[in-house]
């Protein structure tokens, strides 16, 4: 129940609002045979995407008022192909870091990760099939990693942002969760500009990015993905080792500047007149984002080329990237929403990323494993995930 794990932000009289949305869409769609993709099925939409006729808060303290604008393309594509709208979901404060007050389902005394909690803990606890959620770093994999359910990020700028507010705008990307490749599909197939179904194929060479990136999961974490990569080579599929990212610290310090930097200018205007409604953690990245100069900004920007260009030439002998989703199970407690390293090359430079449950900590909570594709490839980034994910079903990992 959302008693437990409040992923909905609370609404007054949903029941009632659903019930007259349902009665609009029999009438509009009176035919069973010809009805869309998507008809009737519930959906959360993460709260700092503006929908029609509920409030935005951005899991805030400022007026509704001073945030609200026009529907998000991604929401206005949902209800075109006969979504409902089951509310808005928790976030952390602006998809920052200050979090919310959503719980794990799979155990409420643990986080259920950031920013997308409510999205992710939603679906994992049936209280609806499908949601969307947003990822500037890693607030889509790090929560469906945590709460045990599949979550889907784009490539960059697959999806229109307008009507989202923003927190990095050269990072921030639309996504979906739900409990399996299949029940996504569809809703992908809706949301992404220009979808075109992939076709069967051979299965993906896979790589795993060995160095310090990888060095960052913890032992729990990396002794299951080991594990998993090795049957997955025993069930067919092709894996490679490839040493990557040997300055990855260099990396991670490229993206907080630039993610930083944004953050503070996107929430120039709001800070000024609302700043002591900000909870500390936020505030604290907004400062952090005012002392970067912008000539620190633009030569974060030619680093971030120049690491895009490396990891493409490290991809060429693959298909497929899998790592760890996050670097263990979702941590105890709700003052962390857990750390994001996972994610970070990948949303560094665009890429698409998909996690999909793995396996099981010693604590009983879930594991994910990431699949990362080149720019471009969500529709064979699916189609691959399908396969892996039926060889976790069938025992691996």
């Amino acid at each position: 129940m959302d008693s437990d794990i409040q992923a909905f932000v609370p609404e007054p009289d949903r029941a009632t609002r659903l019930r007259s949305e349902t009665a609009a869409l029999a009438a509009r769609w009176p035919d069973p045979a010809n009805r869309p993709p998507l008809y009737g099925i519930p959906v959360g939409i993460k709260d700092i995407i503006h929908v029609d006729g509920l409030p935005t808060r951005a899991g805030s303290s400022l007026p509704p008022e001073a945030l609200a604008g026009p529907q998000a393309t991604i929401v206005t594509r949902l209800r075109e192909a006969g979504a409902l709208i089951a509310g808005k979901t928790v976030t952390a404060e602006f998809a920052v870091l200050a979090p919310g007050p959503t719980r794990n389902p799979r155990n409420v005394a643990h986080t259920p990760g950031g920013s997308s909690s409510g999205s992710a803990a939603g679906v994992a606890g049936g209280l609806f099939p499908l949601s969307v959620g947003t990822q500037t770093v890693g607030s889509m994999i790090r929560p469906g990693a945590y709460c045990g359910v599949v979550a889907f990020k784009p490539t960059y700028g697959r999806i229109p942002v307008d009507g989202v507010i923003a927190n990095a705008p050269s990072f921030d990307t639309l996504g979906l969760f739900a409990p399996s490749v299949a029940d996504l599909l569809p809703a992908a197939s809706v949301v992404c500009d220009d979808w075109t179904p992939s076709g069967a194929g051979d299965l993906p060479v896979l790589g795993i990015p060995t160095g310090p990136y990888l060095d960052r999961a913890e032992p729990e974490a990396l002794k299951s993905f080991t594990a998993g990569a090795e049957e997955l080579e025993r069930a067919g599929f092709t894996v490679r080792r490839i040493p990557v990212m040997a300055d990855f610290d260099r990396t991670v310090s490229q993206l907080f500047t630039m993610n930083r930097y944004e953050l503070a200018r996107t929430h120039a205007a709001w800070f000024t007149e609302y700043g002591k409604l900000y909870r500390r953690e936020t505030r604290q990245a907004i400062r952090e984002g005012h002392a970067i100069t912008h000539a620190d900004y633009v030569e974060a920007q030619g680093a971030r080329e120049s690491f895009r260009t490396g990891m493409a030439a490290a991809m060429e002998p693959i298909d497929l990237w899998i790592t760890p989703a996050a670097t263990g199970p979702a941590p105890r407690g709700l003052t962390t929403t857990g750390s994001s390293v996972m994610s970070l090359p990948w949303s560094h430079i665009g890429l698409p990323s998909l996690t999909i449950p793995a396996g099981r900590a010693a604590n009983g909570l879930p594991l994910g494993l990431q699949c990362v594709a080149p720019p471009g490839q969500d529709e064979q980034l699916l189609d691959w995930a399908a396969w892996i994910e039926a060889a976790f079903v069938q025992g691996v990992g």
